[in-house]
């Protein structure tokens, strides 16, 4: 009998080790980092700009990137606006004005809604909530009811979108959530 319990306990060693030692993907991210890459937020599918052209009323407003990614403006048609940040897309939309629309654009934007995180696994109301400044794990978690009785607090992963490639990130409660984040909360063994 404790010959089994030693193979079992090794069993679950090994098990636990590599899993760590095969996820070379998996990333711890300092806060520092998260918040750097606030900044260089890119833009995706239901994210809304608050688009402002000076002196142009009519054609100022709001406008929501769509599921292919594009932005629709009057007068230069679809833009491409998924995967680049905001200043990307205002350089774009700019030219794009210049070109025969308007003499030197002046634009503003902003993004006044962010496309919804998504959280899995072990809480209570799993699925896809909206975004909300400055929220970090455990605000998700509190969103998605909380955790369940069997949650691994200590093992939840973070995929998100970074530079167009999907990326994992361990993480712990205090990890900074960003727009279109799916977080997984994972099942204790025991």
């Amino acid at each position: 009998m404790v010959k089994r319990k030693k193979v079992i306990g090794m069993t679950a060693c090994i098990l636990t080790l590599a899993f760590y030692v095969q996820a070379p993907h998996a990333q711890t991210v300092s806060l520092k980092a998260q918040l750097a890459d606030k900044s260089q937020y890119t833009l995706g599918p239901g994210d809304i700009l608050k688009i402002k052209v000076f002196k142009h009323k009519d054609i100022t407003g709001d406008y929501r990137v769509d599921g292919t990614g594009n932005v629709s403006f009057p007068l230069v048609g679809n833009i491409k606006a998924e995967g680049k940040t905001v200043q990307q897309f205002k350089e774009s939309l700019i030219e794009k004005l210049k070109a025969g629309y308007l003499v030197n654009p002046n634009v503003s934007i902003e993004v006044t809604n962010y496309r919804p995180f998504f959280i899995l696994g072990e809480v209570n109301s799993p699925g896809n909530f909206p975004y909300q400044n400055g929220m970090t794990v455990i605000n998700a978690v509190a969103l998605a009811g909380g955790f369940t009785n069997r949650a691994d607090k200590a093992d939840i992963t973070i995929t998100r979108i970074v530079g167009g490639k999907e990326t994992k990130i361990r993480a712990s409660l205090s990890h900074v959530v960003m727009p279109g984040d799916t977080i997984d909360v994972s099942q204790r063994l025991f």
